[in-house]
């Protein structure tokens, strides 16, 4: 086991217990798998919403072998105050990550890299590592399982008897996302043994889990599954770390000659379909809450057969049993859920899809010219304010060259681009800022903004924000070279900060992202300097729902407002001038009914055209001030 290189401190937040968990759940979840790991490698804090909490009994009753420390919020490092819980910091450090996605998926990594050993911790991140990477907002799958249902089965606990009667709506859509056909890597060889098994009629020839398979001493129950065996046999023989038998490996030529569309679809084994990850550590804490609150009801499960079968599978994995029991998590055994026969179930299609009304048509056909034409015919056209400093630079031959965003990272053509937006930015900001203000730089990707403004702003306090954990270090790396000692750094989604500060910066933020940062600040009352980039990728979400003001809400449609995103990501150099021209035109439109949306909540918004123009094709810039 290697060496821990820092101490890092785990900040958890807590409410009340019930039963066998501490609420939020969140926490339960994080002290769950920090269980399943065996991970000792953090000094864990319990942050108290109320005042009276008995120290003792908490740590004695809920936690295990795990030792934690009772923290009060006003305790909290500076960093981990502007943030959402779980937070994780390294003691004494400026580098904090926070919201349970983040968190999780960093006791995953570390918990690896001090013990190589343990890979089979390390696959819980899933294939290429992306189990729960795509933040919540972007992510319906992310949403549901670090949002949705825990908050689902936290309300349906506090509720009165007469108001949990019925099923909350995201266990239902659960139960369904548990029966929608499975698509994984290399998906394409194992449906044509699974084809090559149906044919030979041997469904159920291959054991699934003998009572002799057993994983560093443990012995894994036997029990029966309604799923086909080669699913169960594919996923359980990864986590035992065994090989498929050659007899379902060898094709019949009748099976390889067979078209892809017409092999038999896979079913789920487990959360994100045949391995086990840490989608599924996530949900248990909350769907054994769920079912054992509905148990006590007296509640039947027919309903959530799925679910059922889902929540016996995961008590098979090596590890979950042991990682429930040193967190007093006392697992329901069956037969009492096992689901009743199909006729009797509850039929799930009345449960919405998620944003299934606002993007169901999510193919635009047409060109822009008739959607520009009806907002000209109602006066609307895009314009653009004059720069309030074109000619401003940064003296960059005379910057330290950590500060530089070309340091051996690109070419000396898009450097020169890179440092030609900074101006911009960094001129509009400088003209906002105050001694003592916060900025924070939203998206902050490797940091060239926000180093650039700690460096030139040392009476200000630099935040950096950034979902992407490698481009934050690198922009760490940069900042400890430059020895700045005004700037922090969080690794989490937008929603996860909630820190005060005065003006909040992005350059070329994707998508939807604009408008989370746009929000962030229009809450926090700040001044916003901001470039958008990836107009195709923005669409309805859980949040925001476009068109943006009521202006245009009036004249367009949410059709033919996507329309005019496409056609705005129109802009690349290789392309031919008028349609450049067009796409230009498109991006004022859609950044003017974001500058309408924010002046209707009290705001004076200019958009301008970056200068030189040619510095980017995602060249317009917002300058947001509150009245």
């Amino acid at each position: 086991m290697k060496d821990s290189v820092a101490e890092e401190h785990l900040y958890l937040g807590f409410s009340h217990q019930y039963r066998d968990s501490i609420f939020p759940l969140h926490t339960s979840i994080s002290l769950f798998l920090l269980s399943y790991c065996d991970c000792k490698l953090f000094k864990i804090f319990l942050v108290p919403t109320g005042e009276n909490v008995d120290d003792q009994f908490v740590t004695k009753n809920l936690l295990g072998d795990l030792e934690v420390h009772l923290i009060s919020r006003c305790q909290l490092p500076v960093v981990v105050q502007s943030c959402c819980l779980p937070a994780v910091v390294v003691k004494d450090g400026k580098f904090c990550r926070a919201g349970l996605s983040v968190v999780l998926r960093h006791i995953i990594q570390k918990t690896y890299d001090a013990d190589p050993s343990k890979k089979d911790i390390l696959e819980l991140l899933g294939f290429k590592k992306t189990c729960l990477k795509a933040c919540a907002e972007v992510s319906q799958w992310t949403r549901l399982c670090e949002i949705s249902i825990p908050l689902a089965v936290e309300g349906f606990l506090m509720a009165s008897p007469e108001h949990c009667q019925t099923i909350p709506p995201d266990i239902l859509q659960l139960e369904r996302k548990l029966g929608e056909p499975v698509r994984v890597h290399n998906d394409d060889k194992i449906r044509r043994q699974k084809l090559q098994q149906q044919k030979a009629g041997a469904k159920d020839a291959v054991p699934v889990l003998g009572k002799e398979a057993t994983e560093e001493g443990k012995t894994v129950e036997m029990h029966e599954h309604p799923l086909p065996s080669l699913e169960l046999s594919i996923a359980f023989s990864k986590l035992l770390v065994q090989e498929v038998s050659d007899a379902v490996n060898r094709e019949a030529p009748c099976i390889r000659r067979t078209k892809t569309s017409d092999l038999p679809l896979l079913d789920h084994v487990f959360a994100e379909g045949l391995y086990f990850t840490l989608a599924d550590i996530v949900l248990l804490p909350c769907i054994h809450q769920f079912l054992v609150s509905s148990k006590k009801q007296g509640k039947n499960l027919v309903n959530l057969p799925l679910i059922s079968n889902w929540y016996q599978r995961v008590q098979k994995v090596p590890g979950v049993k042991k990682a429930a029991g040193k967190c007093n998590m006392e697992l329901l055994q069956f037969p009492e859920l096992m689901p009743a026969p199909e006729e009797e179930l509850q039929d799930l299609s009345s449960v919405p899809h998620e944003l299934e009304e606002e993007n169901e048509d999510s193919h635009f056909i047409g060109g822009p010219r008739p959607t520009m034409t009806k907002l000209m015919e109602n006066g609307i056209e895009a314009k653009f304010s004059p720069h309030p400093c074109p000619n401003w630079t940064l003296d960059w031959t005379n910057l330290p060259s950590a500060v530089s965003p070309g340091e051996g990272k690109m070419s000396r053509d898009r450097a020169l681009r890179k440092q030609q937006q900074l101006n911009n930015l960094v001129a509009a900001v400088t003209k906002l800022a105050k001694p003592g203000d916060v900025i924070v730089d939203f998206c902050s990707g490797g940091g060239h903004v926000g180093i650039v403004l700690a460096h030139m702003m040392p009476s200000c306090q630099v935040v950096l924000i950034e979902n992407k954990e490698l481009s934050l270090m690198r922009a760490k790396d940069r900042s400890d070279e430059l020895c700045l000692n005004n700037i922090w750094f969080i690794q989490a989604n937008l929603d996860y900060f909630n820190g005060t500060f005065n003006i909040g910066v992005a350059l070329h933020a994707c998508g939807v992202a604009t408008d989370m940062v746009i929000e962030h600040c229009i809450k926090a009352g700040a001044a916003f300097v901001i470039s958008p980039c990836c107009y195709g990728f923005i669409q309805n979400t859980v949040k925001f729902k476009y068109p943006r003001s009521c202006k245009f809400k009036e004249i367009l449609s949410y059709k033919e407002h996507m329309i005019l995103c496409r056609f705005a990501d129109q802009t690349a150099v290789q392309l031919p001038p008028e349609r450049r021209i067009i796409g230009k035109q498109c991006m004022g439109l859609v950044d003017l009914d974001r500058a309408w949306a924010a002046e209707e909540r009290n705001y004076s918004v200019q958009v301008i055209s970056m200068e030189p123009e040619t510095c980017s094709p995602k060249n317009n810039m917002f300058v947001g001030i509150p009245a």
